[in-house]
């Protein structure tokens, strides 16, 4: 699988987030405009846009990908909107560079933007008794940090993780966000700020937790002719992109689930679903963990990032820990993860989170990430996971 053609990322771009409360369409047509630009490509030369949809934004936000396209002016280029919560930009991206390999398109355009609302994420109005997702706001009260809690409460559990482990993630990410222009929360903090500010849903306090944000995030993916054709030789190529769905059973929490699936009558699957999310992508490249230079990985609680290390095989189960202390993840460590800040400095903007992700391996394996750059980057990992078993990862490699 890792003799086919390359699709190439010609340009990436992302607006600041923060809390605006404008269209979230604004936010896509200025990540566009900017990647377009990033790429040396015409608006009117995009073939194909696909558009990551927000549930939050009315009839607009249900049509991402002809919203862009309309605001961008109309030009007859094909369009798609997909939906996969947390992974919608990874979906988006999978649908444009499969058109590519197809040969049906040399040049794609793919955007992710949202406007959030202030607090916990929540499912639209209306009774839905058959969605999960309402059922456990209404059954539960669970919002999204009650399950980052309990994925915590599983870390200390099995692996002797603290609350100053988690604390730890905070102070390494906010270190790397102080250098990122996009970045919403640029301030350092201490591990005793994070353990005095208040309690969401034990163990995990504020600062351990991701905020909503507005924003907007957009890549350029281009057909392996037309990059040579246009002189486009050193941009990025994608390698892989992964968007698997669990096996049953599944024997670990997963939001929006309140149970897990019976080992009874079926063996569990010899890679979990979290485990095979990364797998899939280094699978489909033919590249180990080992070659990996940096990751970007869906940090919507510290906990969760010491999750994701073992997830994409940095390490052993029970050793993201010792990882962290010894600062291999940090930047000058051996492989920097979330060099961006990652959420924790960003907020959630839910189509957008996974370009983000590849618009900052991008700049990394460029050499553009001024102030914050891993040096020596040629391969670089995301790792994302929406509602309803969205798997995400996308590989990328100079």
């Amino acid at each position: 699988m890792s003799d086919r053609p390359n699709v190439r990322v010609a340009g990436v771009a992302m607006t600041e987030w923060g809390k605006w409360g404008r269209n979230f369409a604004t936010y896509g047509v200025d990540a566009a405009e900017a990647a377009l630009k990033d790429a040396g490509i015409d608006w009117r030369d995009v073939q194909f846009v696909a558009g990551g949809e927000t549930v939050r934004n009315g009839y607009g936000g249900y049509v991402a990908g002809a919203t862009i396209a309309r605001m961008l002016g109309w030009n007859g280029a094909r369009v798609s909107t997909s939906y996969a919560a947390c992974a919608s930009g990874a979906t988006a991206m999978e649908s444009a560079r499969t058109r590519i390999l197809a040969g049906l398109c040399d040049v794609a355009l793919v955007v992710g933007a949202d406007t959030t609302p202030k607090g916990f994420l929540a499912p639209n109005a209306g009774d839905r008794p058959d969605d999960p997702d309402w059922l456990r706001f209404r059954l539960l009260g669970a919002t999204n940090p009650t399950y980052f809690a309990l994925y915590a409460r599983r870390r200390m559990a099995l692996y002797g993780a603290t609350p100053e482990d988690f604390a730890q993630v905070k102070v390494k990410n906010s270190r790397h966000g102080l250098a990122n222009p996009n970045a919403r929360y640029r301030k350092e903090v201490t591990v005793d700020d994070v353990l005095k500010s208040p309690v969401v849903a034990d163990p995990l306090h504020l600062l351990d937790i991701c905020a909503t944000s507005d924003g907007g995030a957009a890549v350029v993916l281009v057909s392996e002719d037309y990059a040579k054709k246009h002189g486009l030789g050193g941009a990025v190529r994608v390698r892989a992109i992964s968007t698997v769905t669990p096996s049953f059973p599944n024997m670990h929490l997963d939001l929006p689930e309140f149970s897990t699936d019976s080992a009874v009558a079926v063996p569990a699957p010899e890679i979990g679903f979290k485990d095979s999310i990364a797998h899939a992508a280094y699978e489909e490249a033919g590249i180990s963990p080992d070659d990996v230079s940096l990751a970007e990985v869906y940090d919507l609680s510290t906990a969760l990032e010491l999750d994701w290390y073992e997830n994409i095989g940095l390490c052993q189960p029970g050793e993201a820990e010792k990882l962290l202390r010894d600062g291999d993840t940090a930047l000058g460590g051996r492989v920097p993860v979330n060099p961006s800040g990652g959420l924790g400095c960003f907020g959630e903007a839910v189509p957008a989170q996974a370009l983000a992700q590849v618009c900052e391996v991008t700049w990394q394996l460029r050499g553009e990430a001024t102030g914050r750059q891993v040096e020596g980057a040629t391969v670089g990992v995301t790792a994302n996971q929406g509602l309803f078993g969205h798997g995400s990862s996308v590989l990328l490699s100079t």
